[in-house]
């Protein structure tokens, strides 16, 4: 089972999607990057293309044809969160404040009162991208004292995103432009950025916690956990020998968390235009990509809902995830996940040959369900998808919580899947 250890390192070097997808491939040696843009005369063994914050990466074995099918693994690479916009720097009764765009689904209250960084890309005055990362607390969003809101406790607090999640970043009158030469100086930068896209996070590290060590507790697991065991799991399956004619890829999207519709998402042509261009850069034909699709299989892994002790009436029973008993299978009749009874049967089949537990989700019906990349890739590529995900807790958290087996599990059957 692969080290809890790794995961952690992959967590805290990854607070937004650009460094995830550094993460990735900094985990897969030996893949040989390729861009977009140029014609691809020789296909790699083993290759990854990078669009932005997303990623996908590819393992051929010796014994594939023009026509062999694909076992693919997906995940996304952003978290809600909350962003920076392009012209941030305000001014409200002497504190500094930083201008700041939710993304995605939050629990609002969850970003109170934290120790936040700021960590994402910016475009240089020479057009060029640059990672960047403060590594240090710079901002926060304090909560209203209980002495100035008494009915907090009994009402419940009540966050309006707009007015009550503006951070302070420090004292003063706030000068137009602050933030930017910060920021520049931070990306080691000659001038202020032009452009970015930045993420704030919470600076406390990912951390095995719980008097046994049982629990892992972090920022971003939805969904870098999933991103982190394709990446294993691939790492691993490239250097087997005994393996089938099939190709294995993985395929880290981004904007899930927003509804996938961008040229990073799964709503978009990207995956597709990089099977297309793994047929054909072989030799293939147009009916050889059509006859590996029809061969292919898709594993989209993103948490589900752990049964939480508090909350037990939220979960439908029969079908309440355990921590550390294994990756979920997701179900939804109503095709918010992608799973079949037959591909159901291929994820089980894959866990067994690995060794590892299994689970069932289904929501109640009274409770709908997110949604995941599954659906999204099946509709696309025509592909028999199933939807899976490591149990978890505090979903949409700033910080949230999952069984410390449980993502060696999910690399494991992830493993087996691209073997079989």
């Amino acid at each position: 089972m692969a080290d809890v250890s790794d995961l952690i390192a992959y967590l805290d070097a990854s607070p937004s999607p650009w460094h995830a997808v550094e993460s990735t491939l900094a985990r897969l040696s030996g893949f040989e990057q390729l861009d977009e843009s140029d014609a691809w005369s020789e296909i790699p063994r083993r290759g990854t293309v990078v669009r932005s914050g997303a990623v996908i990466a590819w393992s051929i074995p010796d014994s594939a044809s023009s026509s062999s099918g694909f076992r693919i693994a997906g995940a996304h690479t952003d978290s809600p969160g909350l962003r920076v916009k392009p012209r941030p720097d305000q001014s409200t009764v002497g504190w500094k404040q930083l201008g700041v765009e939710v993304y995605g689904g939050i629990l609002n209250n969850t970003w109170l009162d934290r120790d936040l960084s700021v960590a994402g890309r910016v475009i240089g005055a020479d057009g060029d991208s640059h990672l960047v990362d403060a590594r240090e607390p710079i901002a926060r969003v304090s909560q209203l004292a209980v002495h100035l809101d008494r009915g907090v406790n009994e009402d419940g607090l009540k966050l309006d995103r707009q007015q009550h999640l503006t951070p302070v970043w420090g004292v003063g009158q706030a000068q137009p432009g602050e933030f930017a030469q910060w920021l520049g100086a931070h990306a080691g930068l000659d001038a202020a950025p032009t452009w970015w896209d930045l993420c704030l996070y919470d600076t406390q590290g990912a951390a095995v916690i719980g008097a046994d060590s049982s629990l892992l507790a972090s920022a971003r697991l939805d969904n870098q956990l999933s991103c982190w065991a394709a990446t294993v799991a691939l790492a691993a399956e490239s250097t087997k020998s005994d393996r089938g004619d099939h190709i294995s890829v993985i395929v880290l999207n981004d904007h899930e968390e927003v509804g996938s519709a961008s040229n990073t998402g799964a709503s978009g042509p990207f995956l597709e235009a990089i099977l297309h261009r793994l047929v054909t850069g072989r030799g293939g034909s147009g009916d050889d990509l059509h006859r590996a699709l029809a061969s292919s299989a898709c594993v989209s892994a993103d948490n589900a809902h752990a049964v939480h002790p508090n909350y037990v009436e939220r979960h439908e029973p029969g079908h309440r995830p355990l921590v550390n008993a294994g990756p979920a299978i997701k179900v939804n009749a109503n095709q918010r996940y992608a799973t079949s009874a037959s591909t159901a049967a291929m994820f089980e089949a894959a866990c067994e040959q690995a060794g590892v537990p299994w689970q069932v989700f289904v929501s109640r019906n009274n409770m709908p369900c997110g949604s995941t990349i599954g659906p999204i890739t099946a509709t696309r590529l025509g592909i028999e998808t199933v939807d899976v995900g490591v149990p978890q807790l505090s979903m949409h958290s700033a910080r949230e919580l999952c069984g410390v087996d449980d993502p060696g599990h999910l690399a494991s059957a992830l493993t087996a899947f691209f073997a079989s």
